[in-house]
């Protein structure tokens, strides 16, 4: 006779749930001119889930990426790339990280990341924020895409 041990309740409920979701790799370039004009990074705008890891590369020389220290989720660590050197930032919260590049900041040169749907006050003290006035405009239309 043929004896089976009994299985458990958790380890069934293990075999029968679904794989875990696997994060990904994002890819944002850093151009020199773009479809949205000069400086920009491509994607703009990127919707991600946490654990998601986003990859800036720099296809043209002279850029940096680096997270906008007033537009970050709480508890997510600063990100802050080399000048011409690939970064990534794997994203560890929800909400919203506002992305720049240092040395083009200034003509506009931002990016979004949304991860997971942000709370109101959250897309509220995103558009509070005070940026230089081609990034503003740029930000002002990415905020426009987060759903």
């Amino acid at each position: 006779m043929v004896r089976f041990a009994p299985i458990s309740i958790a380890a069934i409920a293990l075999l029968a749930a679904p794989p875990p979701a696997y994060a990904k790799d994002i890819v944002v370039h850093m151009k020199n001119m773009g479809k949205d004009g000069a400086m920009v990074f491509e994607p703009a705008f990127v919707k991600a889930k946490v654990g998601d890891r986003i990859v800036f590369k720099p296809t043209d020389p002279s850029h940096n990426a680096e997270t906008l220290p007033a537009m970050l989720p709480t508890g997510a660590a600063p990100m802050k790339g080399a000048l011409n050197k690939e970064v990534a930032m794997t994203v560890s919260a929800p909400g919203l990280y506002g992305i720049k590049c240092m040395p083009h900041y200034s003509m506009g040169m931002v990016a979004l990341v949304q991860v997971g749907q942000p709370a109101a006050a959250d897309v509220a003290a995103a558009k509070a924020v005070k940026l230089p006035p081609l990034a503003a405009k740029r930000m002002t239309a990415l905020l426009a895409k987060v759903r």
